[in-house]
């Protein structure tokens, strides 16, 4: 029998070629980042590099539209992928080409690409969907708040969800451009710097870019009536402030405290070193509220944050994220010590600064209020559980550790350690046990067993961050003056978690 030779044709031949030779061993990527308190989070397979986003918001009823474009580049082998969203989706591409998705779990949109995707290759994945995101709800919430005129999105851990397509989880960061059209007379705020804005039949379309690399839980959208105020630091810094038109009686406390958002960062750089992004300032939006979040270059504040009147303390707090916890990311969620502890710390920092307490006086008044047998000394600030990853403890027994370093190494190698870790970390992640080994280096020292019991120990530390010692007679630490506003500063940054 003759065997015929068969010859394919160019366009066959490239087709063989596009075909990956070992197809069948492509996989699914991982539905979760593999973070140890929330493990639905985040996704494996791919990095984001950049988020494209353009949206449209009706405030009348609560209707978002969007187009999402993610640039990316494959990890593995990928056979699919998932992303993290809630809202209905009507198409997604890849590279150009229709995919088919599914639903699965709380969150996970399962993508599948029409060919397999090459690990260290580049690719497009556009989505297109519509939702009413204040009627998306995991597990009986939503991180998405309506106002009397608008909406706001700010929350932690998760916020994204409701709001756009993506890898949430704070390991995988990216640039962004927010495209939003809203309603004339109704303002959008978002991340960065306004790149520009356009009007157009009865729409207002607001262009937002962030230009360095942000996690998705810090990406932000407000959408409403405000009153805006812009300015520039001494080294020129574009500053944008945003208080919402119908606050109310928290109106000028929230202008007073919001516009020393200058001031504060441009102290903030003396102590921590230059600020990572090209814009910063705050938003204060009609939301019923009591929780700030350090949005990447524009805060969040609760208007309930300045229901006692002004609070300075907790803008501190706030730009202080901006290199602890948005330049240097945590690794995983555990690691939550990394962001809240240094932020807390920065509010001591300031105090000793306006001459209302010194950071020492605010140990040891923080370590006398809690005798041993106090549930207080149970939180671990270095892995406290996903229950208690907000607890005050976190803040306090978190700060309380930092002092306790400062004691130990002296004064200038401990402010050389608090600017070199955002400088030689920037726009990466850092788990505590990196932070550890930082700590060692620069001072030369073994420190595990230190901070083993001042962040570890479920127990009270005997001394180290204060003149107080344990089992000494008690006698009452005068209370520092600039602690109130501290203290309401720990209740306002509890986040009302709850995505999870």
């Amino acid at each position: 029998m003759r065997h015929r030779l068969l010859v394919p044709g160019a366009a066959a031949l490239s087709l063989l070629l596009a075909i990956p030779a070992s197809a069948a061993g492509f996989t699914p990527g991982a539905p979760g980042a593999g973070d140890s308190y929330y493990p639905e989070s985040g996704n494996g397979g791919y990095d984001v590099s950049h988020y494209d986003l353009r949206l449209k918001y009706q405030p009348k009823t609560d209707l978002l539209e969007g187009t999402a474009t993610l640039l990316a580049t494959t990890t593995q082998d990928l056979s699919r992928f998932n992303l993290d969203f809630g809202l209905k989706v009507s198409e997604i591409r890849i590279n150009g080409k229709k995919a088919t998705y599914a639903t699965s779990g709380k969150h996970e949109l399962e993508v599948t690409p029409a060919t397999p995707l090459e690990k260290g290759k580049r690719i497009s994945v556009v989505v297109r969907y519509a939702g009413k995101p204040s009627e998306l709800k995991i597990d009986g919430f939503t991180a998405w708040a309506r106002t009397p005129d608008g909406g706001v999105v700010a929350q932690e851990p998760d916020s994204a969800v409701w709001w756009f397509p993506s890898n949430d989880h704070p390991t995988d960061k990216a640039t962004y451009d927010i495209s939003v059209a809203v309603p004339d007379g109704t303002q959008a705020l978002s991340n960065g710097v306004l790149a520009s804005q356009t009007s157009k039949l009865g729409w207002t379309r607001y262009n937002w870019r962030s230009d360095k690399p942000q996690a998705t839980y810090l990406t932000t959208l407000a959408v409403g009536k405000f009153d805006i105020t812009t300015d520039k630091t001494a080294n020129g810094l574009p500053v944008i402030n945003a208080v919402s038109k119908d606050l109310g009686a928290n109106s000028g406390s929230a202008h007073a405290s919001i516009e020393r958002t200058t001031e504060v960062t441009e102290w903030l750089e003396s102590v921590f070193g230059p600020y990572p992004f090209n814009a910063v300032g705050g938003y204060v939006p009609n939301v019923p509220a009591g929780y700030a979040l350090e949005t990447q270059t524009r805060p969040f504040y609760g208007k309930k944050a300045f229901d006692r009147g002004a609070n300075v303390s907790v803008v501190v707090h706030e730009l202080a994220h901006q290199w602890y916890g948005d330049s240097v990311s945590l690794k995983d969620w555990k690691d939550i010590w990394v962001n809240e502890g240094f932020a807390a710390y920065s509010q001591w920092l300031w105090s000793e600064k306006e001459g209302e307490g010194t950071a020492q006086e605010l140990a040891d008044y923080v370590y006398d209020q809690h005798p041993a047998d106090d549930p207080f000394w149970t939180v671990k600030p270095g892995d406290p559980g996903a229950d208690k990853q907000f607890d005050g403890a976190v803040y306090d027994r978190g700060a309380l550790a930092i002092q306790a370093l400062r004691n130990k190494i002296g004064d200038k190698v401990f402010f050389d350690i608090l600017k070199t870790w955002p400088t030689e970390h920037k726009y990466g992640n850092a788990s505590v046990a990196d932070f550890v080994k930082f700590a060692e280096k620069k001072t030369g020292t073994p420190l595990a067993d230190f901070f083993d019991t001042w962040l570890f120990q479920p127990a009270k530390p005997a001394t180290g961050a204060t003149k107080r010692t344990l089992g000494a007679p008690r006698t009452p630490v005068a209370q520092p003056k600039s602690w109130k506003q501290i203290e309401a500063t720990h209740q306002v940054h509890a986040h009302e978690a709850g995505a999870h």
